[in-house]
């Protein structure tokens, strides 16, 4: 017998098992190190400065996924222009949307044509965070509570106009919803976002607005705008001494809320990917600071919750549009 054949047979034998091993292990390493390949773009249906946009661009600051997050600002009708290119964008991971409550639950009843649909076109990664919206008017008018502006508005029926960053959005249908309730007549005027009907708000060309709190409040409390009130059921924790609308006008309700979502098919793999980074991301503690500072509630969901959550806010906001008569103009 040849006394090397043992040997050649052990290192054959070797050789065999490690190109095995390797076998196994590189689907895995391909799975993992496939995405991302290029940059992730996360649009934001906004313009800058809202919360939708801050919250973005925490994510992107902080996001560690091996390849930078861009947010790319894609605003106009109601969201609707932004959320659409990802509904309609390649299912790989690499677009995402930082959606609305508006784009998500509210446009699919006030629009009636959608150029999407809100639940079969996109992936649930995780809901991210909540707040109120903040009754604010201009300094120019004279109420100071709820109840004086109600006894306002219905001195001067139609004299005053309330401004949104869009139509659909959780600030116009609060708006609507006051109006529902309390019996007042007020016209909508819609902006291309906050950044332009904020300038007009403090110069007095419209009156009030239900802006979104972060953007807000600051403004309230520099004395460029007054708060009179907060949309959600409680006072916010943010601001304890603001009351609420409901304290005036009982049933009303109106929180707006961000989550994130990716187009359908994206893999599951990716999804569970990005959830676990925004777990981590919006629960690292100068994050956490700064979205209470802001007014914000954070609240980082599984995928299945975000999508339970959806489908219940989606009937909710159905009949809020259909009682107040709200419709996109």
């Amino acid at each position: 017998m040849n006394p090397s054949l043992p040997r050649r047979q052990v290192l054959a034998a070797a050789a065999a098992v490690a190109a095995s091993m390797a076998g196994l292990a590189a689907p895995a390493a391909a799975q993992t190190s496939a995405w991302p390949k290029q940059p992730i773009r996360l649009v934001v249906t906004f313009p800058p400065g809202g919360a939708p946009d801050i919250l973005a661009r925490l994510f992107a600051e902080k996001a560690q996924l091996g390849q930078p997050v861009v947010i790319d600002n894609v605003p106009g009708a109601g969201g609707n222009i932004g959320a659409d290119k990802v509904a309609k964008a390649a299912p790989d991971g690499h677009t995402l949307v930082m959606g609305t409550v508006g784009t998500h639950a509210i446009n699919g009843a006030l629009y009636a044509r959608m150029p999407y649909d809100m639940v079969r076109d996109f992936a649930p990664v995780a809901h991210v965070a909540s707040a109120p919206n903040l009754l604010v008017v201009t300094n120019n008018v004279p109420a100071k509570t709820v109840p004086e502006l109600i006894a306002w508005l219905k001195a001067n029926p139609n004299a005053a106009s309330f401004g949104s960053p869009g139509v659909g959005s959780s600030v116009h249908v609060s708006g609507e919803l006051f109006k529902s309730l309390t019996g007042t007549q007020m016209t909508h005027v819609p902006y291309k976002g906050r950044q332009f009907a904020i300038p007009d708000l403090v110069g007095g060309q419209i009156q009030l607005m239900f802006d979104n709190m972060p953007s807000a409040l600051p403004m309230a409390r520099e004395g460029k705008i007054r708060a009179l009130a907060v949309t959600t059921a409680k006072r916010s924790a943010a601001a304890p001494e603001i009351p609420t609308v409901a304290e005036s006008v009982p049933g009303f309700e109106a929180t707006t809320w961000f989550a994130m979502f990716a187009p359908a098919a994206t893999p599951k793999d990716v999804v569970a990917r990005v959830n676990a980074e925004m777990q981590r991301v919006f629960k690292l503690p100068e994050v956490a600071d700064k979205l209470k500072g802001l007014g914000l509630e954070p609240w980082i969901s599984s995928p299945e919750e975000l999508a339970r959550f959806q489908a219940a806010e989606i009937a909710k906001w159905a009949k809020v549009v259909k009682d107040s008569g709200a419709k996109a103009e």
